[in-house]
C-alpha cells in the first residue's frame, strides 16, 4: 500500500462519514482494491453511483488562526463571487476538513475554505444576501457541524438561501437545511440524514493466500478495527453507538435550521432515505421545487431591491 493510498484509506475506513451509502459504495467500487491491494467485496451491497457536481455542462458558481481569511483580508479581497450585494458560496462534490483553498477543487470542497467564505460574508457591509449552489452527496464528520453551525449563524444576520443545481445529500444536505429556504430542481434530491462506517476484513483473503499478519501489541485494545482481523463484536457495538450519536446530532440540526417545517423526530423517521425533489419537498426537507436559475434571480432581485 503506498503513502498516497494509505492517506485516502484512513479518511475512508473506520471514521465515520457522511456520505450518502450509494456514494460510498461507487468510491469502495471504484477504489477499494486499489487502496487494499486486493479485490474488496461489499457484504449487502446496493445500487453504488457515480456522481461528479455539475458534470455534463450543468452550471457551476464556481482552522486555527484563519490564515486563509487573514491572508484575503490583507489584500481587502473578498473570496466569492457576487452579483450586487449577493455572494454566490458554492458547496460542491466531495467535503473534507481540511484544505488550504477556497471553492472546489479536485471534486472536492473544504469545510476551511467553506469557513472562511461565510465568515468573510457575514462580516462584509455590502452582502446584504448569500447563496449556497448546492450540488453535493456529502463528506467527512469533521468540520462538518461547525460549518453547519456557521451558517445558522449567517442566516439569522442576513437573508440566505440554498439552491440544490442537483442534489443535498447527507452532509451536503446539512449544509443547506441552515439555509433560509431551499429549493431543488424537479430532478434533483435532498435527505440522507445519517451516518456511514465503513470497515474492511482482508482476514479470509490473507488466509486464502497462505499470508500470516502478526500484530504484536501492547494493550488489549491497540490496532483494534485493522483490516487484518475481523471486527471485534465491541468494537462494531461502539461505532454503531457513535453513529447513532452523530445522527442524533444531524436531527437536531436539521431540525433547528428548518424549524416550523421539519422536527427531529420526523427527520430521524427518514431513517437515511434520500429522496427526489418531490419527496423531500412533501417532508419538509426543501421549500419550493424550481428550476435553479429562476431562483437564484428572484433571490438576487429580492436582496438587491
Amino acid at each position: 500500500m503506498t503513502f498516497a493510498r494509505a492517506r485516502i484509506a484512513e479518511r475512508l475506513f473506520n471514521t465515520p462519514l457522511l456520505y450518502d451509502a450509494r456514494k460510498a459504495e461507487a468510491f469502495v467500487s471504484g477504489l477499494g482494491g486499489r487502496i487494499a491491494g486486493a479485490d474488496v467485496t461489499i457484504v449487502n451491497g446496493g445500487e453504488g453511483i457515480e456522481h461528479q457536481a455539475f458534470e455534463n455542462g450543468r452550471p457551476s458558481a464556481g482552522r486555527l488562526g484563519n490564515r486563509m481569511e487573514r491572508h484575503l483580508q490583507q489584500q481587502d479581497l473578498l473570496p466569492f463571487d457576487m452579483i450586487g450585494a449577493v455572494a454566490i458560496i458554492p458547496i460542491e462534490g466531495s467535503l473534507v476538513h481540511k484544505g488550504g483553498w477556497l471553492g472546489s477543487y479536485s471534486g472536492t470542497t473544504s469545510y476551511q475554505g467553506l469557513q472562511t467564505q461565510i465568515a468573510m460574508a457575514m462580516k462584509s457591509p455590502i452582502v446584504r444576501g448569500v447563496v449556497f449552489e448546492i450540488d453535493s452527496f456529502g463528506g467527512e464528520v469533521s468540520g462538518a457541524h461547525e460549518t453547519a453551525a456557521m451558517i445558522r449563524a449567517l442566516s439569522k444576520a442576513k437573508p440566505t438561501i440554498a439552491i440544490l443545481t442537483d442534489f443535498a445529500y447527507s452532509a451536503g444536505y446539512m449544509m443547506a437545511s441552515q439555509a433560509r429556504q431551499i429549493v431543488a430542481p424537479k430532478f434533483g434530491g435532498a435527505g440522507a440524514i445519517g451516518v456511514i462506517m465503513l470497515h474492511a476484513d482482508m482476514s479470509a483473503f490473507h488466509a486464502n493466500q497462505g499470508i500470516d499478519v502478526t500484530i504484536i501489541r501492547s494493550g488489549a485494545k491497540k490496532a483494534q478495527g485493522n483490516p487484518f482481523e475481523a471486527l471485534p463484536a465491541d468494537l462494531k457495538a461502539k461505532w454503531q453507538a457513535t453513529a447513532d450519536a452523530m445522527r442524533e446530532e444531524f436531527a437536531s440540526y436539521v431540525a433547528t435550521g428548518r424549524a416550523g417545517r421539519i422536527t427531529k423526530a420526523k427527520a430521524l423517521a427518514t431513517e437515511a432515505a434520500a429522496f427526489d425533489a418531490a419527496e423531500a419537498l412533501s417532508l419538509g426537507l426543501i421549500d419550493a421545487v424550481g428550476d435553479p436559475s429562476a431562483a437564484f434571480d428572484a433571490f438576487v432581485k429580492a436582496v438587491n431591491r
